[in-house]
């Protein structure tokens, strides 16, 4: 995890000036930085909602090459608020890609050896088409007049990426957390196209209490003025108050109490002794206001609402008449269901379901929990129990393949 303490955290989430059209056009909603798949009026997405998306586009990177069989393809699905930049340098960031500890030559998503695609999501704000993005028939920002996307509303986009693409199925389609739930998402919806799966961190259905963190997220937004109800692109304002507590109160749950001790403690600031005020006295303090600062300059509120939505409403079991086992039936993908000791989001109990459903099912599965005091975040940093794992889960589909 980034720790990096700024002077900026001191007095807390800083007003943002009012953005105009020329900011708009370089936002990254409508300049990815890059590659784009449009999807015209005649290709439209049809989504869980009962409506239709067109025309839409996916913003997507890739790295390595596609062999002449077009067989090894690996898509990697990204979490909540990451994008399609996973081994590349972030456009407003500038930091390197988000997995990079994972994916690259000699990694265990070997670049040398497969072809990796990386797509944003739909309802995303990273160049494919989401709540930011213009909307063809007013040539304003669709705002809350975009369509409510589900998990399963992203494969479905992604599989028409991949289609684009000329990419039949996949050797392997891998993400954590959200990324996770679209795993299980293709597992069950396009079985015959995913040769291998590995769902990381994640659960087949979103917890009451990870829903509630996510409302609590959600109504920061919303009771931020600048919110504007959802128009702020129009108005010229952003919520960047609301939407940086919003990612404070986010980033609590994707530590471990330990991680948090271990690095910062009662620790103070810069400081030798308390100032008795509501300054961040405290390294934690400085560090998630940090954490709220850098998060608005990177992604869109609306978004944010979007995205936590479809996660809430991520349940397997309850699409497959209330048995999870069913979502799987007849699947011959290869399964490998990590999590982690510490992760109290998606805590171990939740992989363990979906590998039960998998054996009842008699679904090829194998499953490790990590040892590790990192928390849901682990499998975004260098842990190398997930990285042996990883490595040997994929290099043994790879010879079950023929790669």
């Amino acid at each position: 995890m980034d720790t990096t303490l700024t002077p900026d955290a001191e007095s807390g989430l800083r007003d943002e000036a009012k953005p105009s059209r020329r900011d708009y056009d370089a936002l990254p909603a409508s300049d990815p930085k890059s590659p784009v798949a449009l999807f015209g009026t005649d290709e439209p997405l049809a989504m869980d909602s009962g409506l239709t998306l067109a025309p839409f586009q996916i913003a997507y990177q890739t790295a390595g090459t596609l062999n002449a069989e077009r067989s090894n393809a690996v898509l990697i699905c990204h979490a909540l608020t990451g994008d399609q930049h996973f081994a590349h340098t972030h456009p407003v960031t500038k930091k390197p890609g988000w997995w990079e500890t994972l994916v690259g030559p000699g990694k265990p998503i070997d670049t040398d050896r497969y072809f990796v695609i990386c797509s944003n999501v739909i309802g995303s704000c990273m160049g494919s088409t989401g709540p930011a993005s213009l909307d063809p028939a007013t040539g304003r920002p669709y705002g809350l007049g975009f369509p409510l996307v589900t998990i399963r509303d992203m494969v479905r986009a992604q599989a028409m990426l991949l289609d684009r693409l000329g990419i039949r199925d996949l050797f392997l389609c891998i993400g954590g957390s959200m990324g996770g739930m679209q795993v299980l998402q293709w597992a069950s919806l396009f079985p015959e196209r995913v040769f291998a799966a590995m769902p990381i961190a994640t659960g087949a259905r979103h917890s009451a209490q990870n829903i509630a963190f996510h409302e609590v997220g959600r109504q920061a937004i919303m009771a931020d003025p600048a919110w504007a109800d959802g128009r702020y692109l129009e108005e010229g304002t952003r919520p960047a108050k609301g939407l940086g507590v919003a990612r404070m109160g986010a980033h609590i749950t994707y530590l471990s109490e330990p991680a948090l001790h271990r690095k910062f403690g009662r620790r103070l600031q810069n400081r030798a002794a308390p100032t008795f005020s509501f300054n961040a006295d405290f390294q934690i303090e400085s560090y998630l206001r940090y954490q709220g600062l850098s998060f608005v300059e990177r992604f869109d509120a609306n978004a944010y609402l979007y995205l936590t939505r479809a996660m809430d409403y991520f349940d397997l079991a309850e699409d497959h008449g209330g048995v999870l086992a069913e979502a799987f039936r007849g699947s011959k993908t290869r399964f490998c269901v990590i999590s982690f000791t510490s992760d109290w989001l998606f805590p171990t109990a939740d992989s363990r379901a979906i590998v039960h459903a998998l054996n009842a099912v008699a679904a090829p599965v194998a499953f490790v929990e990590v040892e590790s005091d990192k928390g849901h975040d682990a499998f975004l940093l260098d842990e190398p129990a997930l990285f042996s794992a990883a490595r040997g889960f994929i290099d043994a589909a790879a010879r079950a393949r023929g790669l």
